[in-house]
């Protein structure tokens, strides 16, 4: 059902709990000085412009709250605040971030929420205010700052699951992990969207905290939105801080692939100039041994007529020939080294 939960509250006690929204309206009507809280999940037009038209809600927050997909900010207008939240929640399975919207309408006499995610918990907003009834006696405004405290409180375990990510990529940096380079991107990626969901909302407690004396705010919802405002300060230097170290690791990461690619490289070489030796060598003996194999080929072809077969030197001689030819080319091959 779209509608999760649907309340009137008179002096901080629920006294009502309508069926439907049309029920809502009389109830909160017989009601005088208390104010309904409706709850909705992903509304129908026809509940949304339902709902609009009683409270009289502006068209153009009425037109963003039915589209979404809008950034974090607040609106007002006229006597009604208009508050886009992104709530986020860490998935320990998938180890990756799910980010939603929420929408919040507060006005004279009427707090709705209208959510389109499974985050943030609003049924515990509801459990926290109803057990502190001076609080929710405040009105309103008090519905719309718990609200904002709880989705700045759900940001933390997704604080510390980018964290265990980011530990986890430093092991795969040092293990030459292939995958590594994709999951820093991703991760950054990631960090990159919580930014863009917590940055505004110090923007929006400061705004709210401007209207402190122009509106009247009760004492006790300032100390709530103060305290809520440290707490984003300290999650937005947080994901600042895992930007940082994303970079770190993308610029560590380029360093030792680079490095591995130079130490391959200098293997390659390595390996090439002990293969260039190797062949020096094995040029050098066949240069040594091609001399005399040629000499011996020539009187070894047998034909008849050979001047030099009836010389008595002739066979030392050649011996002779072949060993001084094979010693010079020796000795030539030991200075140039290739021996």
């Amino acid at each position: 059902m779209p509608i999760i939960d649907n309340a009137v509250y008179r002096d901080g006690r629920r006294v009502a709990t309508p069926a439907s929204l049309e029920e809502t309206f009389e109830t909160r009507e017989r009601h005088g000085g208390g104010f309904a809280w409706i709850g909705l999940y992903r509304p129908t037009d026809a509940e949304l412009d339902a709902v609009a038209a009683e409270f009289e809600l502006h068209h153009l927050a009425v037109e963003d709250a039915r589209k979404g997909h809008q950034r974090p900010k607040l609106e007002r207008y006229g006597q009604t605040l208009f508050a886009v939240l992104k709530p986020a929640r860490y998935l320990d399975e998938a180890e990756e971030v799910e980010f939603g919207e929420l929408h919040v309408f507060v006005g004279p006499g009427f707090a709705i929420t209208i959510r389109h995610a499974e985050s943030p918990d609003l049924a515990r907003v509801r459990r926290r205010l109803e057990g502190a009834p001076e609080l929710l006696a405040r009105g309103p405004e008090a519905v719309l700052y718990a609200v904002i405290d709880e989705v700045v409180d759900e940001y933390g375990p997704v604080v510390s699951g980018l964290e265990n990510d980011i530990d986890e990529i430093e092991q795969q940096l040092f293990d030459g992990d292939p995958a590594v380079t994709r999951r820093i991107y991703d991760l950054a990626s990631e960090v990159m969207d919580f930014q863009r969901a917590t940055k505004p909302i110090v923007g929006i407690l400061e705004a709210l905290e401007r209207g402190f004396e122009k509106y009247g705010v009760d004492l006790e919802l300032q100390r709530y939105l103060r305290d809520a405002d440290d707490h984003v300060l300290r999650i937005v230097d947080r994901g600042e801080s895992f930007r940082q170290l994303l970079q770190n690791a993308l610029a560590v990461h380029s360093t030792l692939v680079t490095q591995r690619q130079n130490d391959e490289m200098q293997r390659l070489t390595e390996t090439s100039l002990r293969q260039s030796e190797e062949v020096k060598k094995i040029s050098s003996w066949a240069a040594i041994i091609f001399a005399p194999t040629l000499i011996a080929s020539i009187y070894g072809m047998n034909f008849r007529f050979m001047p030099e077969l009836d010389q008595p030197l002739g066979y030392p001689l050649t011996l002779a020939g072949m060993a001084a030819f094979a010693v010079v080319l020796y000795v030539i091959f030991k200075r140039r080294n290739w021996m």
